[in-house]
């Protein structure tokens, strides 16, 4: 199964996305997700399909494919030939309006009312409109999927040929509408053309995540006497493994670990943290970050297409994409909205007829009708707000994997934390310990050769400190979920290093942090000290404050997890349970109140599936990572907040551009109808309801969230 990602230029609504979403589901598509905002198209194809044909298929719908790295320039030739084509249309709308301008000589005003002089101004704005429009509308019809350029051309087309037809029957003024016929033409253009901004404007996060991908390294290479020799290269080559220079001032060209120098790196591109963060050897830098003092060499962990700021790109990418579903309705109604409109546009005409006795005001009332009409507003209100809303999370170090969780925010109403590594820092030392049986040099053996195979934060913890230790060699050794490390000799001997669970049946003491036992002896114990998150108390207190209700639910002893709850400030605590149980409580708590579940080990992959919204931290466990809904990228909880804000801001955005689609097209249809506007009008405003959308979307730039620095 191969993923394929497009920029599909020529989408004007959202008929348009919906035609190509079916066309490739049709041909075998899967998970396809179609961006009216963005133009992306992604989908999975199996092995035996050709993307070729598919491509030419939806060449023959009448859009034109091009593949992710031309994006860019397709976006901005999307944009230029609509200002290119409403420019050449200009002169003809201009020269068409004069005689309605004051003061226009009564001579200068005869010429340009005659009707073939009409029909000659006209005549280029038209054959543009029947070129630009036509051909989409006619293969949009051929193939079953009427879209908004029918209308467009309909209405110009009943206009102009109402107007020759009076031409060429010498019918009088009372037949002449050419100007309507341009003005529709030109007007939609100049609409398409301040869509095209508004809508760049809500992309414009993401295009600055993207463009940080690409820049100029400085790779390290040797000659054949070990000289260095340091050499340009685009950050696109370079893979896992190579050496990099990096000074200041300079962005970092991909995700990299510095083997010499320090340096303060500038990571506000992905974090939202203004202040530069000091880093040295063995830290990691992320690409697209940069430099603001001192110089490191760094090798590279992973090659550009690789990287956390190419990962938060696709995924923002594909998020976008998806559709909330509260977009569901607005796309069953766009899929028949042409077809209607046009039923209503006939109706309109015949009742006006009758009403009116006349031709022309019932035609014009009809073609008003059908210019009015927006589906557009409709499809861009959801992928508008997303793409904004998303972006600017990406920015502030919140990475939303599914649009559709944006609107599960606004039904939060209790966030449910793991202990370890979530509200603490996960990192341990051992604060003391004691050995009951043997000798003390065997304990730290006996401990370190069975914790080295775990991956637990205390398990590594310990192994830090007790290295160089000699290896006690075991027949088998496996870590059994929610109580500890199991090594089998090959003697027979069982030992274990885990939770109180393994001790309980030889001592009442519950007050360690790791039991070690040899058959049914207790061997000794150890403590681990693990302090809470700097920002931990700071965001649960803004929770509270929100009226959010806060959960512990931890796999860690209750002594333990109630010590930290009462340094947090967190009433109700869920200790000593095992990662089926954690399963169990987040289900029981989910069905009480809608819940986030905050955790970052692998024990809690389950219980962030299973959450309303799973959250993860940045440097959790993969497979936590992959299982949560939203990754807060590093600075810990601090995050929080601004997700949970943003989330809210979003779908309330969504639910507004969504109403104001309704409405518009509820109001301006009838308006149209009863003469309220005229063509020429409608179709300015059938423009501009699009930008009303991007300008309420882009709005949540603006809005105030909590810091991701301090919650409060």
């Amino acid at each position: 199964m191969e993923t394929i990602n497009w920029k599909v230029e020529g989408m004007s609504c959202a008929t348009c996305a919906l035609t190509i979403g079916k066309y490739l589901e049709k041909k075998g598509g899967r998970n396809v997700k179609v961006s009216l905002a963005s133009g992306d198209v992604s989908f999975d194809l199996n092995g035996d399909q050709d993307s070729g044909q598919l491509r030419e298929g939806i060449h023959e719908l009448g859009y034109n494919v091009m593949t992710e790295r031309d994006g860019k320039a397709v976006s901005r030739r999307r944009m230029n030939r609509h200002l290119r084509y409403f420019l050449f249309c200009l002169p003809s709308g201009i020269l068409l309006g004069l005689p309605m301008v004051p003061g226009i000589p009564r001579a200068a005003m005869h010429v340009f009312m005659q009707p073939w002089v009409q029909f000659a101004i006209a005549l280029p704005a038209y054959l543009t409109g029947l070129a630009f429009f036509g051909r989409s509308a006619w293969k949009g019809l051929r193939n079953g999927m009427p879209n908004m350029n029918l209308l467009i051309i309909t209405g110009a087309t009943a206009a102009f040929g109402y107007s020759l037809a009076g031409t060429l029957l010498r019918l009088g003024p009372d037949y002449q509408f050419y100007e309507t016929a341009a003005w529709i033409i030109m007007l939609v253009l100049l609409g398409y053309y301040v869509e095209d901004a508004s809508v760049e404007a809500t992309q414009r996060s993401l295009k600055r995540l993207a463009i940080s991908q690409k820049t100029m390294a400085n790779m390290i290479a040797f000659d054949d006497r070990h000289q260095e020799i340091i050499f340009p290269v685009e950050s696109g080559q370079l893979r896992s493994g190579d050496l990099v220079l990096i000074r200041a001032g300079e962005q970092v060209p991909a995700d990299c670990r510095i083997l010499w120098g320090a340096a303060g790196v500038d990571q506000s591109i992905l974090t939202g943290e203004s202040l530069p963060l000091d880093k040295g050897a063995k830290d990691g830098l992320i690409g697209g970050s940069w430099l603001v003092s001192g110089t490191v060499k760094a090798q590279v962990t992973a090659a550009a297409d690789q990287s956390v700021l190419a990962g938060i790109v696709r995924l923002v990418q594909q998020a976008q994409g998806e559709k909330p579903p509260l977009q569901q309705l607005a796309d069953r109604i766009s899929a028949v909205f042409v077809p209607v409109v046009l039923g209503l546009a006939a109706v309109c005409l015949i009742a006006n007829y009758l009403y009116l006795h006349a031709a022309g005001p019932a035609l014009m009332r009809s073609v008003a009708v059908m210019v009015i009409a927006c589906p557009c507003a409709m499809g861009l209100a959801t992928p508008a707000a997303i793409a904004v809303g998303l972006g600017r999370a990406a920015r502030n170090g919140v990475l939303i994997r599914n649009a559709r969780h944006l609107e599960a925010f606004r039904h939060i109403r209790q966030v449910i934390f793991d202990k370890t590594g979530t509200l603490t820092t996960g990192e341990f030392s051992v604060r003391d310990w004691q050995a009951l049986s043997g000798s003390p040099e065997e304990f730290r053996q006996i401990v370190y050769s069975l914790e080295k195979y775990s991956n637990h934060p205390i398990a590594r913890s310990i192994t830090r400190e007790w290295k160089d230790r000699p290896n006690t060699r075991w027949a088998n050794v496996e870590e059994i979920r929610g109580l500890g490390m199991r090594g089998t000799t090959a003697e027979g001997d069982i030992y274990w290093a885990g939770s109180y669970k393994v001790a309980e049946r030889l001592t009442a003491d519950a007050s360690h942090s790791v039991y070690v036992v040899c058959n049914d002896r207790l061997l000794g114990w150890i403590d681990v000290r693990d302090a809470p998150r700097p920002e931990a108390a700071t965001v649960i207190r803004w929770l509270r404050e929100k009226g959010m209700h806060v959960v512990l639910l931890s796999g860690d002893r209750k002594e333990i997890c109630d010590a930290v709850a009462k340094e947090l400030g967190i009433p109700e605590v869920l200790a000593e349970r095992t990662p089926e149980q954690k399963l169990e409580e987040v289900a029981r708590l989910n069905a009480r109140l809608p819940a986030a579940m905050v955790g970052d080990g692998i024990n809690d992959a389950p219980a962030l599936a299973k959450a309303t919204i799973g959250i993860s931290l940045s440097d959790a466990s993969r497979l936590a990572m992959q299982t949560a809904d939203v990754v807060l990228i590093e600075r810990g909880l601090s995050r929080l907040p601004a997700a949970l804000e943003l989330g809210r801001y979003t779908f309330s955005t969504i639910r507004g551009n969504l109403f104001w689609a309704f409405c518009y097209n509820v109001i301006a249809i009838p308006v149209a109808a009863l003469g309220g506007l005229n063509p020429a009008v409608a179709a300015l405003a059938m423009g501009l309801s699009d930008v009303v959308l991007a300008a309420n979307s882009l709005r949540l730039y603006s809005k105030k969230i909590a810091s991701p620095c301090h919650a409060h």
